[in-house]
C-alpha cells in the first residue's frame, strides 16, 4: 500500500488516464440508454398491438437477453455479429468493415438495454387508465398525436422508476466492454493498477467515480419524476 504521498504521486500521473475512461463509459452509458429506450419503445407496442409473429419475436428477444448474462452477450454480439456482418457483405461483393470499439460497445449495449426498455414500458403503457386511451381515440386523435399528447406523459410517472435503474445498470454493464478492448473506465482503471501495483488505491479510486455518477443521476431521476408527478394523489 503506497504511502498518502505517493499515493497522491500515483493519482496525479494516472488520474487523467481514469478521467477519460470516466468520460468513456458516461459517453458509452448516454448512447446506449438512449438507443436501448428507442428499441424498448418499439419493442413495448409492438408487444402490445403486434400481431402474434411480431409478439412472438418480441417475447424471444427479452426472454433470451434477459437470461444470459450480458458479459456472454456482448462477446456474442461483437464476435459473431461482425462475423456475420463481414460475411453477408462479402456475399454481395463489398469489402469487409471493421467496427470500432465504440460502436461495438454503443450496439452491444443498446442491444441488451432494449430487452429490458420493452418490458418497463410495456408495464408503463398497461399501467395508464384505459379510459384516458379510449378517450383520446374518441375525439379522433391521431396514434402519434395521442401517443405524444396522452400516452407519454401518463406513462412517465410509472416508467421513470424502472428507466433510473436501468440507466444505473448500463453505467456499469459499460465495464464489461473491455472484453472487446475497448478504453473505458474500468479498463484504465486495471491499466493503472497493474502498472503501478497499486490495486487497492486504483479500483477505490474507480469504485468512487462509480458512485459519483450513479448518486449524481439519482437525484437528476428523483428531480424529474417529481416533475411528472405533480398534482398526482400520493398514496398514504
Amino acid at each position: 500500500m503506497p504511502t498518502k504521498a505517493g499515493s497522491l504521486e500515483l493519482l496525479s500521473q494516472w488520474g487523467g488516464n481514469l478521467l477519460v475512461g470516466a468520460l468513456s463509459t458516461i459517453q458509452i452509458s448516454l448512447w446506449a440508454y438512449a438507443f436501448g429506450l428507442c428499441l424498448g419503445l418499439l419493442g413495448a407496442v409492438g408487444k402490445l398491438n403486434g400481431g402474434r409473429v411480431a409478439r412472438g419475436i418480441l417475447d424471444g428477444y427479452t426472454t433470451i437477453v434477459r437470461s444470459v448474462p450480458e458479459l456472454v452477450l456482448i462477446v456474442i454480439l461483437y464476435y459473431a455479429g461482425t462475423d456475420t456482418l463481414n460475411r453477408v457483405l462479402a456475399h454481395f461483393g463489398f469489402d469487409a468493415v471493421r467496427i470500432s470499439g465504440f460502436m461495438a460497445a454503443v450496439f452491444v449495449l443498446a442491444f441488451v438495454q432494449g430487452a429490458y426498455s420493452t418490458e418497463v414500458l410495456r408495464g408503463a403503457i398497461q399501467a395508464i387508465p384505459i379510459g384516458q386511451i379510449e378517450a383520446a381515440r374518441a375525439f379522433g386523435m391521431a396514434p402519434v398525436l395521442r401517443f405524444r399528447r396522452i400516452i407519454l406523459p401518463a406513462m412517465l410517472p410509472y416508467a421513470i422508476p424502472g428507466l433510473a435503474n436501468l440507466w444505473l445498470n448500463v453505467t456499469k454493464d459499460s465495464a464489461l466492454v473491455a472484453v472487446v478492448g475497448y478504453s473505458e473506465l474500468a479498463l484504465a482503471t486495471r491499466q493503472a493498477a497493474g502498472g503501478t501495483k497499486a490495486y487497492f488505491l486504483f479500483y477505490v479510486v474507480a469504485a468512487g467515480i462509480y458512485l459519483t455518477i450513479s448518486i449524481v443521476s439519482l437525484f437528476f431521476f428523483g428531480r424529474l419524476e417529481r416533475r411528472f408527478r405533480r398534482g398526482q394523489h400520493k398514496a398514504r
